[in-house]
């Protein structure tokens, strides 16, 4: 039937992180829809959107307070 291998979850943050950043050989993203669960993609969506908000409002927080952007 399918006899392409099961994704992993590894695959499914390599496949979101290429998207965050927006480049991606079509190739590869035929093999990833093919391979990775749906759920997996959510989940690791999700997760990688929360780390970059995270992130973005921790380094906004620094440089107000550190008085950089003074």
């Amino acid at each position: 039937m399918n006899d392409q291998p099961k994704g992993s979850f590894t695959q499914a943050v390599k496949a979101v992180a290429w998207s965050f950043f927006g480049i991606r050989k079509s190739s590869g993203q035929a093999q990833d829809i093919a391979r990775i669960k749906p759920a997996h993609l959510i989940l690791v969506g999700l997760l990688g959107g929360a780390v970059f908000v995270t992130v973005l409002v921790l380094l906004v927080r620094w440089v107000v307070t550190s008085g950089v952007a003074q």
